[in-house]
């Protein structure tokens, strides 16, 4: 779905990994306003449900990022973003329905052949089955040397835990348009004259997804439920191809 950003072997090469590390270094955690220190080898054992931001949003005047909050349908409320990459991170999160998003959820510290460095993830995702994926988002054009020493921290850190990481350096093409589109009607709708039952009836194989609408009653009405259905994953539609009349929608599981 994105393309992600992976240091080099040389990076990783550049990090403190001595006998002890997962003692020395740390991660800091915000409890109800309070914050906590935690070795990384304890990092698997921190309630991270209970935890808030390690470092709050800010807005300002003439900042050169977007910040904001967006809805996910997923967790039924507003999250944090600092910028555009990761407001269509986020997007592409709730369709995935995690469970959970924390923003900025701590910060690291850690040991690399020049000294210490610190770095706080962009966002970890707790998934329905509970696991955790971390991720750190920055255009692939952008991501400087520094940048690199703190994504390999990261990511040995999170494999200590057992976590996924990821860097989001881009989108496969197309990607975000279609979940751009799929998102405009992915919160919960009444059906009170049954199209998403005939719908799923209908879409025995797969089929243009205008094809499909027009085989409908209501096809002005059943576009929209077709859309609220492919972004529940009721129905399929091939995501790095644009969403057009002409685009193939087959049944769930097909």
């Amino acid at each position: 779905m994105f393309s992600a950003y992976t240091p080099a072997a040389s990076v990783h090469d550049r990090l403190g990994l001595h006998d002890g590390w997962l003692r020395r270094w740390s991660t800091t955690w915000c409890f109800d306003g309070d914050l906590v220190v935690a070795a990384v080898r304890d990092l698997a054992a921190v309630p991270v449900l209970s935890t808030q931001p390690v470092r709050r949003f800010t807005w300002r005047a003439r900042q050169r990022h977007r910040p904001g909050l967006q809805f996910m349908v997923s967790t039924g409320r507003h999250h944090g973003f600092e910028s555009l990459e990761e407001s269509r991170l986020l997007l592409a999160l709730d369709f995935a329905t995690v469970a959970e998003v924390l923003p900025q959820p701590f910060r690291i510290a850690f040991e690399h052949a020049s000294g210490r460095g610190e770095h706080i993830p962009d966002f970890l995702a707790v998934m329905p089955s509970g696991d955790r994926w971390l991720f750190d988002v920055r255009p692939r054009q952008l991501v400087r040397e520094d940048d690199a020493v703190k994504f390999a921290a990261a990511e040995r850190i999170a494999a200590s835990a057992g976590w996924r990481y990821s860097v989001v350096a881009g989108w496969r093409q197309h990607v975000h348009g279609v979940l751009d589109q799929l998102s405009a009607q992915r919160r919960p709708m009444q059906d009170p004259l049954g199209l998403q039952a005939e719908l799923e009836e209908i879409c025995g194989e797969p089929q243009p997804f205008r094809v499909l609408v027009e085989r409908t009653p209501l096809p002005a009405v059943a576009r929209a439920h077709a859309l609220h259905m492919l972004w529940h994953r009721r129905l399929g539609v091939d995501l790095s191809q644009p969403l057009t009349d002409a685009s193939v929608v087959w049944p769930a599981g097909w």
